[in-house]
Parts: C-alpha cells; sequence; structure tokens
C-alpha cells in the first residue's frame, strides 16, 4: 500500500473541484488593498491539499469585482448539475475558511455553500465564463 500523501498534482482535474484564483492586472495586488493575497493562496492550498487542485490565473478580465475566486465542481457535482461559482469582492479573511468547507462537503452542484459566500457570487460576461473553460 502507498503511503505517500497526495499532492494538487496527485488529483484527477476531472475528478475533484478546482479553485481558480485570478492574479492579474487587480486581483492579488496592491490594487485591492487591506488583503493578504499571498497568505489567501497558500490557506486555500494547504486546506484543500489533496482534495482539490488550486491553481493561479492571470486576468480574468472581471476586474469590478476584484479578488475573483472561481470554484469549479468535481465531476460529481457536475453530473448532479453543478457549474462553476465566480466568486468577486472575496476580500474577508473567512472567504479562504468558507471555500474550502464547502468543498469538503462536495463543492458546486453537492452542497450548498456557506450563507456568507452567497454574498460574493456573480454572474461574468459569457465571453469570460467561455476563457476560464
Amino acid at each position: 500500500m502507498n503511503r505517500r500523501p497526495r499532492r494538487a498534482a496527485d488529483i484527477d482535474p476531472a475528478a475533484g473541484c478546482t479553485v481558480t484564483l485570478c492574479r492579474g492586472c487587480c486581483c492579488g495586488t496592491s490594487k485591492v488593498p487591506g488583503i493578504d493575497h499571498a497568505g489567501q493562496l497558500a490557506q486555500l492550498r494547504r486546506t484543500l491539499a489533496g482534495t482539490a487542485q488550486v491553481r493561479v490565473s492571470g486576468c480574468l478580465d472581471a476586474c469590478e469585482h476584484a479578488n475573483v475566486i472561481v470554484v469549479q465542481p468535481s465531476r460529481e457535482g457536475r453530473q448532479a448539475g453543478g457549474r462553476p461559482v465566480w466568486l468577486g469582492l472575496a476580500n474577508d479573511p473567512g472567504a479562504a475558511a468558507d471555500i474550502a468547507s464547502w468543498i469538503h462537503a462536495g463543492g458546486p452542484g453537492l452542497a450548498d455553500p456557506p450563507g456568507m459566500l452567497d454574498l460574493y457570487v456573480f454572474t461574468p460576461a459569457r465571453r469570460v465564463r467561455q476563457q476560464l473553460a
């Protein structure tokens, strides 16, 4: 039996949720003050290790919602009707913990997000959504 712990690279992207953090033009920069951007990324990577793929993207062109995080459903979540959830202005220090607990519960399509995350949900333009896919 292999006892090696799973790393993010070991996760089948089609099987687990994927969390994408925009760290381009405005997101993840000093243009959005008062948040530890590197700490938020590190917290998500730490709390979701072995559970979800956490990746960084360049500008997702949703700057009016700076500090954008997109949670894409797992394979099972997609089969249950889950779709990517776009979270903007996710500047609260507890946002990363709420995202992690939601993913541990199943994520989009399998579990309802914690109530606080509803405050961050937005629908980007179709062109922007297609860019992430």
